[in-house]
C-alpha cells in the first residue's frame, strides 16, 4: 500500500520593490489551489489584493512547524506568504524536524511572487536615504551648500577610477556619485523654496522629480530614438543634441551654460570648443605671466582632439611617481 503523501508547503516570496498585487502566474495558481494560505504579518501589503482576488488568508503568528506538518499530511497544500526577510523561525523549526528523521516532511517549494525589474535596488537606496536623513544627526543637518564640496570630490574620484581602469573602484565611485544625487534630492524634498514661494521658482522637489526631469530631457534630445528624426552618425547626433539644447535654453551666447567653476584647463578647452563649433575666430588674450601661454596650449590641445585636463593629470601622475622614486619608494 502506498504511503500517504506528506503534502506540500509553498514559501511565497514577495518584494517591496514591486507594486502590491502584481504577482507571477505560478504564485496566483498556488494561492488559489492551496488548502490554507498563511501570513504572519497583519500589515503585509499584499493582503488587501489577495482578499480582493478571493484568496482567504489566515493572519496569525508564525505557525508551529509540527502542527503545520501534521496538517499537510495526506496531500494537502499550504502557502506561506512571506515578507522580504522571510520567516527564519519556521524554516529553522522545519529543518530541525527534518533532521530528526522521525517525521515525513512535506515537499518544500519556493515560488517568487514577483521579480525585480532593472533599477529596483534604487528604490532601496531611496528608502535607506530617507531613514538616514531622519535618524542620523549629521545627515539631518546637511544642506546643499554644505555638501557641494563632496560632489566635486566624488566626481574627481570617479574620473580617477576611469582613467586607472579599476573596475571595482569604478563601481564604488559611481555609487558615491549616485549618493550625492540622492542626498541632494532628499534635502530638497523637505527644504523650503530657495528663492520664493512659487514651486517653479525653487520649491521643494523629490528624487522622482529629478528623474522625471532627466527622462523628459533625454526623450526631447533623442528625437532619432523616440521620434521621427534621423541621425545616423555620432556627428549628426551631436549636432542634433546641440540644436535641441539651444532651442530649449534660448541662449544668446555660445558661452552660456559653461560652468566657470570647473578646473581652468577644462574651462579653457570648453570655451574653445564652443567658439570653434560656432565658427568664431577669436584672438587669444595676451599679457604677462603664464596664463595666456597655458590658455593657448589648452586651446591647441582641444583643436587636436586632446583633453588638456586629462593630459595634464596623466603627466602629473607620472611626475608623482618620479618624486616617489626619488624618495626611495
Amino acid at each position: 500500500m502506498n504511503a500517504p503523501s506528506p503534502g506540500r508547503l509553498v514559501l511565497l516570496t514577495t518584494s517591496h520593490r514591486v507594486a502590491p498585487g502584481q504577482l507571477s502566474w505560478p504564485a496566483w495558481q498556488a494561492l488559489h489551489q492551496a488548502d490554507r494560505v498563511l501570513c504572519a504579518d497583519p500589515a503585509h501589503p499584499q493582503l488587501p489584493y489577495l482578499r480582493e482576488a478571493g484568496v482567504e488568508v489566515e493572519v496569525a503568528a508564525t505557525p508551529d512547524a509540527a502542527d503545520l506538518v501534521d496538517f499537510l499530511a495526506g496531500g494537502r497544500t499550504a502557502v506561506l506568504v512571506q515578507s522580504g526577510e522571510g520567516d527564519r523561525r519556521l524554516t529553522d523549526a522545519l529543518s530541525r524536524l527534518a533532521g530528526s528523521g522521525r517525521v515525513a516532511m512535506p515537499d518544500l517549494e519556493l515560488i517568487p511572487g514577483a521579480y525585480d525589474l532593472p533599477g529596483a535596488r534604487l528604490i532601496d537606496l531611496v528608502q535607506v536615504m530617507d531613514r538616514i536623513r531622519e535618524e542620523c544627526p549629521w545627515s539631518a543637518r546637511q544642506t546643499h551648500e554644505g555638501l557641494a564640496k563632496y560632489a566635486m570630490e566624488e566626481a574627481f574620484e570617479l574620473i580617477e577610477a576611469i582613467e586607472e581602469g579599476d573596475r571595482d573602484a569604478l563601481r564604488e565611485e559611481l555609487g558615491d556619485v549616485l549618493l550625492q544625487v540622492v542626498f541632494h534630492a532628499r534635502i530638497a524634498e523637505d527644504g523650503a523654496p530657495a528663492t520664493g514661494d512659487d514651486e517653479e521658482d525653487g520649491g521643494p522637489f523629490s528624487v522622482d522629480d529629478v528623474a522625471a526631469t532627466l527622462i523628459d530631457k533625454l526623450v526631447r534630445r533623442h528625437p532619432h530614438v523616440f521620434g521621427d528624426a534621423v541621425a545616423e552618425t555620432p556627428e549628426e547626433v551631436r549636432a542634433q543634441w546641440l540644436r535641441v539644447k539651444g532651442e530649449e535654453k534660448e541662449r544668446t551666447s555660445v558661452t552660456d551654460g559653461v560652468p566657470v567653476a570647473q578646473p581652468a584647463l577644462a574651462l579653457a578647452a570648453k570655451l574653445a570648443s564652443r567658439a570653434r563649433g560656432a565658427e568664431l575666430r577669436v584672438p587669444l588674450p595676451e599679457g604677462p605671466g603664464p596664463g595666456p601661454a597655458l590658455l593657448a596650449l589648452a586651446v591647441e590641445a582641444e583643436r587636436q582632439g586632446t583633453d588638456p585636463e586629462a593630459a595634464l593629470r596623466e603627466s602629473a601622475r607620472r611626475y608623482r611617481e618620479a618624486i616617489r622614486a626619488a624618495e626611495g619608494h
